[in-house]
């Protein structure tokens, strides 16, 4: 008797037998992905961090951990879908700082990274080179000649020479500004960001007082972990776009310059 054949049946399983074989095959030819920092020769620089477990986090000796991110759905344990979560402090990484960071009543306000102007965030920007293992103070302010009407500057000082966002152990020696350095650039400059080149624009020893003279008057954006190695002295087009978290008083952003 000659058996009979159920063609649906038989169909799937041949077309599920050569999908898996074209997946194999797409798998071993997919190339791998090219991560740049500097694109169209010099013309476009990414100065954001990519987060990775080995990322310095505030006060750590292990960065931010490799639970940081996880796949809470997987394409190999059977999901439709290949699917992430991340659990990090909004301060982690490349991250602005809203009026509400150190300032409780402007929190309760509502002064969140949502309410951050866009305007400010982008336009252009000065980078300058600080007087190497020096932290900012009102002196070295005065000595680095920042014009009047110039709105948004870049400060890269020896953290970048040190390499302290690539060390996965904070640093609490990090360069920084000081109380009296960030008074002087509210009192005699046209400044409107303020970029650094580790977790925090303020020096560790008066974090607290520093960040409420910068943020009193809720019109100075702090940008903080910028990665500035390899980028000339000079004046540029920035672009940050942080995450627009309502409710948060520090948001991730990715910060581009382009020259």
């Amino acid at each position: 008797m000659t058996r009979s054949v159920n063609f649906p049946v038989f169909i799937l399983a041949v077309a599920l037998s050569l999908s898996s074989s074209l997946l194999a095959v797409k798998h071993s030819d997919v190339p791998k992905p090219i991560r740049r920092e500097v694109y169209e020769g010099g013309k476009i620089y990414d100065i954001s961090h990519r987060y990775t477990p080995e990322i310095p986090a505030w006060e750590s000796s292990e960065g931010l951990g490799k639970t940081f991110l996880r796949l809470a759905a997987s394409m190999k344990n059977g999901s439709f879908a290949n699917v992430s979560e991340m659990k990090l402090s909004v301060h982690s990484g490349t991250h602005v700082d809203a009026p509400g960071h150190f300032w409780d009543n402007y929190y309760d306000a509502g002064f969140d990274t949502d309410s951050l102007d866009l305007q400010v965030l982008n336009g252009p920007a000065l980078l300058v080179d600080v007087p190497r293992d020096k932290n900012i103070t009102a002196e070295v302010m005065e000595s680095l000649h920042i014009q009047r009407g110039v709105r948004r500057v870049l400060f890269r000082t020896s953290n970048t020479d040190k390499r302290l966002m690539f060390k996965k152990e904070f640093d609490s020696s990090f360069a920084g500004f000081m109380t009296d350095g960030a008074k002087w650039l509210v009192e005699n400059t046209d400044i409107k960001l303020i970029g650094l080149d580790y977790l925090s624009f303020a020096a560790f020893e008066e974090s607290p007082a520093t960040h409420r003279v910068i943020l009193k008057g809720r019109d100075i954006i702090p940008v903080e972990a910028l990665k500035l190695d390899g980028v000339e002295v000079g004046t540029y087009s920035l672009h940050c776009l942080p995450l627009r978290l309502v409710g948060a008083e520090g948001a991730p952003t990715r910060c581009i310059l382009i020259k």
